[in-house]
This record gives C-alpha cells, structure tokens and sequence, in this order.
C-alpha cells in the first residue's frame, strides 16, 4: 500500500482537512485547544462537559462540530510520563487506525502541547511518523474489493505549531524513514508461503538494492554448495524451492560493519518432524527476521546514516518429501563443525549457523541475528517482550536500550556454560536440539557455537513477529518487530 506522512506548519484550526486527529492527554480539555473549540461551535467542550471522553490510553471519541468545520477525533494517550514517546507513538497508530476505518484518504494530525510532556519536538515527530503508518498498514491485494469500498488512507499531514516546526521536521524525517521500513516489512511478513518462497526474497533484496544503492550478493543453489553451506542445504533439500543466501551492504560509514543475520524460512511444515496442523498456516511468518532485515536497509536507503551495515539472509522452505533430511542424519556446516539433526523442526538455528560463519569476511564490530527461533520464548516471556542472548554484555546493552526507545522490548537470558551440555552430541560436534527445558537458550548456545571471532547477540522474536488479535493500534497480523529496534540501535553508533 501507498502511505506518506508531512510536516505542515498550520494551527489546527486553521488547517483544511476531512479529519482532524487530535492527541490529548488524560484530564480535562487542554487549554491549548481553546481556539479550535470555539470556531468548532463549543463541540470539543461539550463532549468533556458530558463526560463522553477522559484522554484514556486508546480512547476515542469521534465529534461532528457545527458549521462546514471537518470532523474531529480525540484520540487519548494517557497520563503524561517517563513512556511518553511510546504513549505518543501508539496514540498515533489508534487515531490513523481509526481514520483508515473511518474511510478518509487524507487526513491530519495534531500532538497538543499537554500531550508531549518530556517529549522533544524531535520525539513528536518521529512518533507521529512511525505511529501513523503502523495504524494506516492493512494488506488487501487478495481480496476483491468489497461493493462499497472505502478509499485507502493515504497520507496524514503532521500539524506542526511555529515554536517547534523546524524540531518536528527533523524527527519526522527519522521517523518517516524508519516507517517505510516498518511498513515495508509487514508487507513481506504477511505473503503467503507460495506468493513468497527464497527466490522472492531474493527479487525483494535485489529491488531495495537496486533502488538505494545498496550492494548484493545473492547465491543460488550451486553457488551454496560451492561455499560450503551445508547446514542450509540439510533443509533446503526437501523443497522443490532452491534456497538463496543473501548478502546486502550498505556503505554509510567506514570502518568494521555491524551485520545484521535474518532468518528467511518461508515457510516451515516442521520437516519429517512435522508441525500439528492447527494454526500451521501461520508459519509463513517464519521469515520474519529476514523481513526485518530487509525493512531495515529500507530504512537506511531513506535516510542515509554514516554507518557501515552488512545484511545476511539465508532462505530456504522446510519441507517433508523423499529428499528431506532425517532425524538422525550429519552434516557438516559452514564453519567445519558437525551437527547431528535430532529434530528437523529446529531448522532455522541451522540457516543461521551458516550465516554466522559466513559473517567471519566481514571482519564485523558486532553481529545480531534476529529469528522466530523457539516457540519456548513464549512460554518464558509471553507476548510482551523479545529474548536476547549473546557474548558481549556492550552489544546487548545497546540492544535492550534500543528495544526500549522503539517499543520493542527485549529480556536477557543467560548463556551460561551447564546450558551448553544440552547440546552435546554423541557422534557430532554438536546436535541441533537440546530438548524442551531451556528451549530457547539451548537454541541460544548452538548459535553461539557458530558465532566465533567477533561479538555476538541473538534475538529470538517467536511470539513477537505477529499478533492473532486485531487491537486499537495494530492490525492483526505481522508487526515488523525488529525494524525500529535495529533502526534505533543502528542510529545510536552513528
């Protein structure tokens, strides 16, 4: 889908829209809204007057002034407090998700000055960016339009007042780039396994490149195995789609890379270790971390930070058929070491294993791979926060940091040593699952057997790539988890 967001610096008032959307805070109407409520025939004080609308986190009142004035929503963020930027984002994402529904293609936005508490212009901006586009997104290029169809919103002008235009417009520009990302992600996310398999991926990376400069690399299958990637090819070779290994670079800056390794399994049936069949069909989203990546060269194309960043992805399908790999089989990755399959439903620690061997060329300041790698992060975390693991306390500070400016919390497991005995094997180097306790730092520990040479973290995003329930802010579906963390944590080492 088409979306956009601009700075306009206008009064609410004075600015000729279909819908205006206004972020207020808890309370009583603010006193900056005086002048609106007036030429608005009083309608914005009578709703508070009844008691129809109190500013709370989500709450939304749709208002009809007097005269020729456009629409009005209240769109409330709460308490003001230390969360303001998250509170302001997700107020954003409700009030263009309400707007969507409501069936305008233009509409326009307005952050009243009691609403932003703490928060910079700088913030103001990049929130209202980022959170507008996270609620105008909806995927309906497979469907036939409905009888009476609503026009797709398509751009939503950031009111900006005179004392903090120039402020807005600097956040706005992060914001709107990280945006397109996110947005961008979402659209991968949510393609079903057949309209999305490792060429796509491969086509997908190689139009970003193309349109942002970005360099590429992509091997197909001979070249794979020419490079010696054998634990991807283990899990590749049971689909009737060849795998891909990508390699994007994006040359901002000089000096060591960061290198970002997405998981790009487009879909896993679990292999000989096959899934249960309810909810099976969700596990299209199982390339996630490679929409993430992808997502966030976007962003990096958009805005042009003076850093170096290297993305990885490999891509493959699991799949069961005469040809798949067996539980019980060897084979030899990348790096050299052995790996025992013990279970083929632990596919895509073994994509990234090769990754991360690959990586080692880039003589890299840091590595992160972010995955749907376990559903045991769930049962450790729920759905609120990400696991993250790793080998360097500094790496893994910046991450949880990042994850906090951009929403997108992360929880720090341990790698400690007596989880590594999990793995061992008998005949190999190591096996590919350490069983059910531990789930995901078993899974943590064989990544940390590829990462060698340079410092390491993991992200495991399992129960927080998508959601199954449709809320004020978020559709249902994918949630781009990943691009604004890495957007934040990228900007923050420039």
């Amino acid at each position: 889908m088409t979306f956009e967001t601009q700075v306009v610096q206008a009064a609410p008032e004075a600015h000729a829209t279909p819908l205006l959307i206004l972020v207020v805070p808890q309370g009583v109407l603010p006193a900056s809204l005086a002048a609106l409520d007036k030429v608005s025939g009083g309608a914005l004080s009578r709703c508070y007057a009844a008691g129809d609308f109190r500013g709370k986190k989500d709450e939304t009142a749709l208002l009809y002034p007097d005269g020729p004035r456009p629409r009005v929503l209240l769109v409330g963020s709460g308490v003001p407090g230390e969360g303001v930027r998250g509170a302001l984002r997700r107020a954003a994402a409700v009030g263009a998700k309400r707007a969507r529904a409501i069936g305008v293609a233009e509409a326009a936005l307005y952050v009243v000055a009691e609403a932003r508490g703490i928060a910079s212009g700088e913030d103001v901006g990049q929130m209202a960016a980022e959170g507008a586009a996270q609620g105008a997104w909806h995927f309906s290029a497979m469907k036939q339009p409905p009888e009476e169809k609503k026009g797709d919103l398509v751009r939503i002008d950031l009111l900006a007042p005179a004392d903090v235009g120039g402020s807005i417009r600097k956040g706005h520009q992060i914001g709107a780039a990280i945006a397109a990302g996110h947005m961008l992600c979402r659209d991968f996310q949510v393609l079903p396994g057949n309209h999305f398999p490792p060429r796509r991926v491969a086509e997908a990376a190689m139009e970003i490149a193309t349109r942002h400069g970005h360099g590429i690399t992509v091997l197909d299958k001979a070249a794979i195995v020419k490079e010696g990637m054998g634990a991807l090819l283990s899990i590749a070779q049971g689909s009737a789609e060849d795998p891909r290994f990508i390699a994007l670079e994006y040359k901002g800056g000089t000096g060591a890379p960061v290198v970002l390794v997405g998981k790009g399994v487009t879909f896993d049936t679990g292999g000989i270790s096959i899934k249960p069949a309810p909810s099976m069909e969700d596990m299209k989203y199982d390339m996630s971390g490679a929409a993430a990546v992808l997502g966030t060269f976007e962003m990096l194309g958009r805005l042009r930070p003076k850093i170096h960043v290297v993305g990885l992805i490999p891509s493959a399908e699991n799949m069961p058929s005469a040809t798949a790999i067996k539980p019980g089989d060897v084979v030899t990755s990348h790096l050299g070491k052995t790996i025992e399959i013990v279970n083929t439903d632990a596919e895509g620690r073994l994509l990234l294993a090769d990754a991360l061997s690959y990586a080692r060329r880039y003589s890299p300041a840091c590595v992160v791979d972010i995955a749907t790698l376990t559903g045991a992060i769930t049962i450790a975390l729920g759905h609120a926060a990400a696991g993250v693991m790793g080998t360097d306390p500094g790496v893994i500070g910046q991450l949880l940091a990042a994850g906090q400016r951009a929403g997108e919390r992360l929880w720090e497991l341990p790698l400690w040593d007596e989880y590594r005995e999990l793995n061992k094997s008998d005949i190999a180097d190591v096996k590919n699952s350490g069983g059910r306790a531990a789930g995901s730092i078993s899974a943590g520990w064989f990544l940390r057997e590829f990462a060698e040479a340079f410092p390491w973290a993991h992200l495991d995003i399992a129960a927080t790539a998508y959601t199954e329930r449709d809320d004020a802010a978020m559709a249902k579906g994918p949630t781009a988890m990943g691009v604004r963390l890495f957007s934040e944590f990228l900007l923050a080492r420039v």
